[in-house]
């Protein structure tokens, strides 16, 4: 798409003037409108990646997935819900919030009277983005304009690599032929995780480097391991740290930005984080959805604190509304449908390092038929 601007991680999303989320009498913003009467239809389905993706702790082959559809008497909507595999929140867990909430789900509420209906996590996620895009629907308007952001623009993504050998991974970056943006995720060994970036680095001269340590390090491993990261010029060191033990980055200066994901799940979560982290990484799944995920991406702001929007495994169903947030990032880690033995469609498209979701994927304020087909 030769019409559409850039973002790149480290890039700050322009803005226009009186751009902003908004709250006004009239103005959809967090809260949205009253929904009416509701009937609510919830679907699993089991998403098979392509070949297991390894990260500290974990090997995943697939995942299952839960898909809320919201309809009234015309419209509907839908969100998908992935849960938080570190928290329980597996797709079992999500059906049985869902069902002890269904009657207020489908009494209409607004979406800031979800977040107090229900916890934080996967369920509440599938439940906010399908009111969203049945606002949309409903309106006729396209989710990112309720919400009072600009014209969307694609956004340069991150591509991952699981953890393997250096040699295996070296080449998946040199596969990723059109990937601008590279994160490597690490297991936790200092010295096997360094030779890791080093030969993916030597594959990839080019690219902007970051890598995930997904809980895997202590503090003591911190100052080798940041040293060893600045010499491959990486930009981004996420999570090193268990959940928990946050902490111990108080006052720790890195030369590299430390990102929060395990660690800063909801709004409540940001004002601990200055001090200890540089970046949140804001996930609709952990979270509860597009409607707190955009209030985040503002209170981090206000806090001084970078924005980076990631994904649980998924669909483009998943992608679609965090897209939306990614308007409002810094980093954007939004390649989740990339490890799926097959996406659904209409997909979020991946061209040239970037990412984007076309009003036809979610939230597009398309009639039913229209948006599905």
């Amino acid at each position: 798409r030769d019409d559409i601007v850039l973002i790149r991680p480290g890039d700050r999303p322009r803005k226009p003037p009186g751009d902003g989320v908004t709250d006004e009498p009239g103005n959809h913003g967090h809260g949205g409108i009253l929904m009416g009467a509701l009937t609510m239809r919830i679907a699993t389905e089991p998403l098979r990646l392509a070949k297991p993706f390894r990260i500290s702790g974990y090997v995943f082959e697939s995942v299952e997935v839960v898909v809320v559809t919201l309809a009234d008497a015309r419209h509907s909507g839908r969100g998908e819900g992935g849960g938080v595999y570190y928290l329980g929140d597996d797709a079992a867990h999500m059906c049985a919030e869902l069902e002890r909430a269904r009657a207020a789900i489908e009494s209409g509420p607004t979406r800031e009277a979800l977040r107090e209906l229900m916890p934080a996590g996967g369920a509440r996620n599938a439940v906010d983005c399908a009111l969203w895009e049945l606002e949309a629907s409903r309106a006729g308007l396209p989710v990112w304009q309720l919400a009072g952001l600009a014209a969307p623009q694609a956004l340069r993504t991150t591509f991952t690599l699981g953890a393997d050998t250096p040699e295996v991974m070296a080449q998946g970056a040199r596969d990723y032929g059109e990937a601008r943006s590279i994160k490597v995720k690490l297991t936790g060994d200092t010295a096997l995780d360094l030779a890791r970036v080093r030969a993916i680095r030597a594959a990839r001269p080019d690219v902007w480097l970051g890598v995930d340590g997904n809980q895997g390090f202590s503090r003591a491993q911190l100052d080798e391991l940041v040293a060893g990261l600045q010499d491959c010029g990486v930009s981004l060191l996420e999570q090193p740290l268990a959940r928990g033990r946050e902490a111990e980055l108080q006052g720790y200066r890195s030369a590299i930005p430390i990102a929060g994901d395990e660690s800063l799940l909801t709004l409540e979560d940001l004002p601990p984080a200055v001090g200890r982290f540089d970046i949140v990484n804001i996930k609709l799944d952990k979270c509860g959805g597009l409607t707190e995920g955009l209030m985040m991406a503002a209170q981090a702001r206000h806090l001084g604190l970078g924005v980076m929007v990631g994904n649980m495994v998924g669909s483009s169903l998943a992608m679609a509304p965090a897209f939306v947030l990614g308007q409002r990032c810094d980093i954007v880690d939004l390649d989740g449908p990339t490890f799926l033995a097959k996406d659904r469609a209409p997909s979020v498209e991946y061209r040239d390092g970037n990412v984007w979701s076309g009003p036809e994927v979610w939230g597009g304020g398309l009639p039913a038929r229209t948006a599905r087909n």
